[in-house]
């Protein structure tokens, strides 16, 4: 039998237990102190890693807890996988939503419970893909920028005794939208800090989490469709479970303005076409590699009439913003290393200069009033991160299988 968690640990991760167990458990009664009957928000929390910090908050037993997801499928399968896990705490307090954090309703909901103790914000668009035009652009930045606003403001009307938001490696030195997006959000969500605490944490992958490339093996698989991945593209890889982990700690210990990141050696990286290998032979296939998307796809007619060759298009990316590998701290930014086991944190981050940042959302919004293009919107991204080193090549990810 296949399980999923076993082959992350076995080929991804390569480890047994999560790595961040023992700094979870060198600061339990003090994560259990700050979450035990707090009222806790989570937006985006049927996702991936929203979910995964649910089952990481939950053995501390808070009060109330409130979900948040305009996906209504998404929160129906949260609601029946933790009443469905054995030992599973969940308040009497459980309500999930589904609707938009920036949505009527949701103040409507948010003002009448007086706000919450905590407050997570995992809903963000966190694909590279998400920059194919200008429209695509404008749903990316308006979610994890310009809408984030919308609920800053909102919570310094009831201010959260920590508000913690989803960062990305791909915030440091960016060369996408979606990382510089993501940049541009630590430093909004900074400029609220004088209200309320506020911390992030950049991640790596997360192995197999919803709508990922090796999610999309498993799709393949499923459906007998050839596999296609990059072979030059190296990324750090967490479990599921531990990227619930990582939020925790940074949420609940983190200090104000704080950027956590996993301690991961360059070493343990890993491509997306090596993954695939391993999954295929792991299912009992031999690796057919072709030349071309269309040669994979006439190929994978023969599986369907039992071919133990598995058709893989696999070679170098040519799509717009892809980075040949990541990282998580810059070379102007001062890191610690000691404070915790598995984690990283960057400190000393200065409250952002709120003039320079209202002039990015006023230029921002006044460009998507009009008929603007994306490269008039990297262009505005640019002025305000000159770091900003974008990879335009003129082809997107939907371009290829």
């Amino acid at each position: 039998m296949f399980i999923l968690e076993d082959f992350i640990s076995s080929y991804v991760t390569k480890r047994k237990t999560s790595m961040f167990i023992q700094d979870i458990e060198a600061n339990y009664s003090e994560i259990s102190n700050r979450v035990n009957n707090k009222t806790v928000l989570v937006i985006g929390g049927a996702g991936s890693i929203g979910s995964s910090f649910i089952k990481a908050l939950l053995p501390f037993k808070p009060a109330c807890l409130v979900v948040v997801d305009y996906n209504e499928n998404a929160l129906a399968e949260l609601t029946r996988d933790l009443r469905s896990t054995k030992g599973m705490f969940i308040p009497d307090d459980y309500v999930t939503y589904p609707a938009d954090f920036a949505s009527p309703v949701f103040e409507k909901m948010f003002r009448s419970r007086g706000g919450f103790d905590i407050v997570g914000n995992f809903s963000a668009h966190k694909h590279v893909r998400s920059e194919k035009d200008i429209y695509s652009v404008e749903a990316l930045i308006r979610n994890n920028v310009l809408n984030a606003k919308i609920l800053l403001d909102l919570l310094t009307q009831y201010p959260p005794q920590t508000y913690f938001c989803v960062s990305t490696d791909k915030a440091a030195n960016p060369v996408n939208i979606m990382g510089a997006s993501k940049r541009i959000m630590e430093d909004v969500i900074f400029s609220y800090s004088g209200v309320f605490p506020v911390k992030t944490a950049r991640f790596a992958n997360v192995a197999f989490s919803n709508g990922s490339l090796p999610a999309g093996f498993i799709a393949r698989l499923s459906k007998l469709q050839p596999i296609s991945a990059p072979t030059d593209v190296r990324r750090y890889f967490v479990s599921p479970e531990e990227s619930g982990q990582i939020c925790l700690l940074a949420a609940v210990l983190g200090e104000n303005r704080e950027i956590f990141f996993p301690k991961l050696d360059k070493a343990q990286m890993m491509t997306f076409d090596s993954i695939a290998r391993s999954l295929l032979i792991v299912h009992g296939y031999e690796v057919l590699e072709c030349g071309s998307d269309k040669e994979a796809i006439e190929k994978a007619e023969d599986l369907k009439k039992g071919s133990n060759k598995y058709p893989v298009h696999f070679s170098v990316s040519d799509t717009a913003g892809e980075k040949p590998f990541e990282e998580f701290v810059t070379e102007t930014e001062t890191a610690d290393f000691n404070r915790f086991s598995s984690l990283g944190v960057i400190v000393g981050k200065e409250i952002p200069d709120k003039v320079k940042v209202d002039k990015l959302f006023n230029e921002l919004n006044s460009a998507f009033s009009s008929d603007t293009t994306k490269e008039e919107i990297i262009a505005i991204m640019k002025t305000y991160l000159p770091n900003f080193d974008h990879i335009e090549t003129g082809k997107s990810l939907d371009n290829k299988m």
